[in-house]
């Protein structure tokens, strides 16, 4: 985890919300040089730094409203560290908890350097990253509804529907006729109704991302496809959750930040398990977890690779560790710019 360490005349702590934010700014002796609650608002915020702006440093927590807020610090030259919620916990876990107090923490923190830091996503990328994101939550919300119309299929005890598309094209009404129920197949009719409308706006979301992909990195998407198993969304998501490969100094780095190792908890040389399992990218998790089950298909050296892995570790353990091996080979194809090569995937 990265601290911010940077020395400064002045440090303002934001306890930020939708409609209102509380400033607290610091010299650099600690003292209090205005503390006040505002509105969101651009010109509010920049009128209450204006007097500080010649070495100010600002903290947010990482929470759903810190983009205009970065942007509007990067657009004026001063310096934004976005904070990572999980890691306040000086703030969430205090007796006393209000804007007031929240704002006076986080420029504390930020001036003692034990601010730790999130990644400030850059606004170039960012509006399509969003969008990737919101296609994989329609895609979901239409997985959902085709595993409802399979269960209501073995809820009744009725023959086994197809998978994935077949279920709503011609099949659609054919597997609906064969409940008895009126007030079941209403059901299973609305299912489908509502996958017929997820199914364009999802592949016209799918055109606009691969669309913006190409002028954003087309080179490194290009790579990244070159991994057996990984097709446009797993690319696209890869590319888009990473951004760049340089903010990760280290393989370790990377792997961590991508839920891929667990790290170890231990006191007094006794091991405790392990920790942090929700810190880091969920969306990287998901998608190196379905690249190790999409690397298999068709890849007979990839499933000989698998077993081998599974006699010494078990089925679930085997995945685990085979998109953990994806994770760092994706790192080291970004960094060093060259496709996958399998021979040396296989023999690392």
């Amino acid at each position: 985890m990265r601290f911010y360490h940077g020395q400064h005349r002045y440090y303002c702590g934001v306890d930020l919300h939708a409609r209102s934010m509380y400033l607290c700014i610091l010299d650099a002796h600690g003292a209090i040089v205005f503390h006040d609650n505002l509105r969101c608002d651009r010109e509010a915020f920049l009128q209450a730094v204006a007097p500080f702006r010649d070495d100010l440093a600002v903290c947010a927590e990482c929470i759903f409203c810190w983009y205009w807020l970065a942007d509007l610090c990067a657009e004026h030259d001063i310096v934004f560290v976005l904070a990572h919620a999980l890691y306040l916990k000086a703030i969430h876990g205090a007796k006393a908890k209000n804007d007031r107090v929240d704002a006076h923490k986080l420029a504390v923190l930020l001036r003692g350097g034990v601010i730790a830091q999130a990644h400030v996503y850059p606004p170039r990328m960012r509006p399509t990253r969003d969008l990737l994101r919101r296609r994989l939550f329609f895609a979901r919300k239409r997985a959902e509804l085709l595993t409802h119309i399979r269960n209501t299929f073995h809820q009744y005890n009725l023959p086994r529907p197809p998978a994935g598309r077949r279920i709503q094209a011609a099949h659609g009404p054919k597997l609906v006729a064969r409940v008895p129920e009126a007030a079941v197949r209403r059901s299973l009719e609305a299912d489908l109704q509502l996958c017929q409308f997820y199914d364009p706006l999802i592949r016209d979301l799918e055109k606009t991302i691969e669309h913006l992909a190409h002028h954003h990195a087309p080179q490194s998407l290009a790579r990244l496809r070159t991994i057996p198993g990984i097709g446009r969304i797993l690319g696209l998501t890869l590319l888009y959750e990473i951004e760049t490969i340089e903010r990760f100094p280290t393989v370790q780095d990377f792997s961590s930040y991508c839920r891929l190792v667990k790290p170890e908890k231990s006191s007094a040389g006794k091991r405790l398990g392990t920790s942090g399992a929700r810190i880091g990218n969920a969306h990287l998790k998901w998608a190196f977890s379905e690249a190790a089950v999409c690397f298999l298909h068709a890849n007979p050296r990839g499933q000989n690779y698998r077993k081998r892995l599974r006699r010494r570790h078990g089925k679930g353990k085997s995945l685990s560790i085979l998109a953990a091996k994806l994770g760092r080979a994706t790192y080291f194809m970004l960094k060093q710019q060259r496709p996958f090569d399998m021979d040396r995937f296989l023999r690392d």
